[in-house]
């Protein structure tokens, strides 16, 4: 027997098997599953028939996580179309590009987004949506004949290095990411998970699928707010955390968290970009639970690596702290420039290729870029790695991040980790810039802890020298009351690179 793979085998299994169980909270909104169901059920009613729908067309979203982003990543795909979760921070422009090149056939927008000025028709979310959802079917809408290579998601990246790309997404790849996902993370039906990470970035790093077919519970947090997570925590009995390294750094740092209780956590992942051992360690001490690090992308759905301790050995913070083992249904390698895999050494550097079920259909419209990300059979990631004798990556850095001073290759992630490490700083990001005798040089930007004392540029540079080669040290530090970041969290380099540090707040 062949039964073709997708999510929507999730949503039928919780509707079957846990119709009574509260599976989706949104602040004083709670949906059973038979409820969450049926509301995707009048989705896919909705788009199939007023608003004329076929199947294949691009279906836009732009709105936080909310319950109604949660139904679509169900109600989209029932109606035989493709999910594009737009990101809030982009600008008008840019939200225009992404649905001129998707060719989307409709935006259901939150009220609280503007308007981008784009001709597709739209649904504002709100009474305005709950009214089409009432005027549908009450009866269940009919499965679809899927095929499970057709694309079921559309991801733009973030366009850091040029003009965004769309990573298409199969329904076989994402039912896979999310048992796979949950089999290496041991989850269950008994879990309570936030949505911290945003739904409109990578699939919400797989949570919208395997929280439901597991029957566990999805809390909704529109946007990210440390308070509120915490509250959050206490008041659901919230089992995970799913963060980038500044979202746990704003956590732990806040001053609400000693009067919490915290308990019902058994894991914190942090993903998005490096964290270094002393923030982990910080976690697990603040958190009192256990704290790993994960790695993905877009183009693989997105995950493809977690921190996790090997069965039957003892525990390893040092460990923990690594960019990890490949989990279930993937094949991950570190090669050098002739594609041959570097020696397990924990020193040799290559770049990070994977292979998997999960990995991208392709670009939308874009051969010539697919054909560069998934040469030989194996997606190219850009990042650049090591490899312990254990098998444990550990990230290095991005291949376009590598600072090449003096003929002396600088990792900007090496040099981000050693001032983290800093008791009085928060945030810190390190790019290069140019410089007339070395060609480039570091330039490290931070933000301060709050209430910490005042650090200056060369307390910084020699905190560093102290500890890593001086050749690697900034050149110059700029500090900043917060780094500029993206809809996921993750700081902008790209900003940064192009930052005018002319009355920035500098320290000689």
């Amino acid at each position: 027997m062949n039964v073709p793979l997708t999510p929507l085998d999730f949503l039928n299994r919780a509707r079957r098997l846990f119709p009574a169980r509260v599976g989706v909270v949104d602040g004083d909104a709670r949906f059973t599953y038979a409820a969450f169901a049926a509301r995707c059920d009048r989705l896919a009613w909705l788009l199939s028939g007023a608003l004329r729908v076929r199947p294949g067309a691009r279906v836009a979203w732009l709105c936080g996580n909310t319950h109604e982003l949660l139904e679509a990543y169900y109600g989209v795909l029932l109606a035989g179309a493709v999910l594009l979760p737009l990101n809030i921070r982009l600008a008008p422009a840019e939200l225009r590009f992404v649905l001129d090149d998707s060719g989307a056939s409709v935006l259901f927008r939150h009220p609280d987004q503007p308007d981008p000025g784009h001709g597709t028709r739209q649904v504002v979310l709100g009474a305005d949506y709950e009214a089409a959802l009432a005027a549908q079917p009450a009866e269940p809408f009919p499965p679809p004949d899927v095929d499970e290579n057709a694309p079921a998601e559309l991801f733009y990246t973030s366009g850091s290095t040029g003009t965004p790309k769309g990573a298409l997404l199969s329904h076989r790849a994402l039912y896979l990411h999310a048992v796979h996902n949950a089999l290496t993370g041991g989850l269950t039906g008994d879990d309570v998970v936030i949505h911290t990470i945003p739904l409109f970035h990578v699939n919400g790093w797989g949570t919208p699928h395997y929280v439901t077919g597991l029957g566990g519970v999805h809390v909704l947090l529109p946007r990210f707010d440390a308070s509120e997570v915490l509250r959050l925590v206490e008041a659901e009995g919230v089992t995970r955390l799913f963060l980038v390294p500044a979202m746990a750094r704003a956590i732990i740092d806040h001053p609400s968290l000693d009067g919490r209780d915290v308990s019902s956590l058994r894991q914190v992942s942090i993903g998005g970009a490096p964290a270094g051992p002393e923030l982990v360690a910080e976690v697990e001490d603040r958190l009192g639970c256990e704290c790993i690090c994960g790695y993905g992308m877009t183009e693989s759905s997105p995950t493809l690596t977690r921190s996790l301790d090997k069965p039957g050995e003892p525990k390893s913070l040092a460990r923990r702290t690594t960019t990890g083992l490949p989990i279930l249904g993937v094949d991950v390698r570190v090669v050098d420039d002739d594609d041959n895999e570097v020696t397990w050494d924990g020193a040799t550097v290559g770049e990070i290729v994977a292979r998997s079920n999960h990995v991208m259909i392709g670009y939308w419209n874009s051969p010539d870029e697919t054909a560069a990300a998934l040469r030989g059979g194996w997606l190219r990631t850009g990042d650049l790695a090591v490899v312990d004798p254990d098998g444990y990556l550990t990230i290095v850095d991005r291949k376009k991040d590598v600072i090449v001073s003096g003929g002396e290759n600088i990792s900007s992630v090496e040099v981000e980790k050693a001032i983290a490490a800093h008791p009085a700083v928060a945030e810190v990001a390190v790019v290069g810039v140019p410089d007339e005798r070395w060609g480039e040089v570091p330039r490290a930007f931070v933000s301060l802890k709050p209430g910490a004392a005042p650090l200056t540029e060369r307390e910084v540079i020699g905190w560093v020298q102290e500890r890593l080669a001086r050749f690697k040290a900034p050149k110059s530090v700029v500090f900043l009351p917060e780094l500029p970041k993206g809809g996921t969290g993750k700081i902008q380099k790209t900003e940064l690179r192009a930052f005018d540090v002319k009355g920035a707040a500098r320290s000689d």
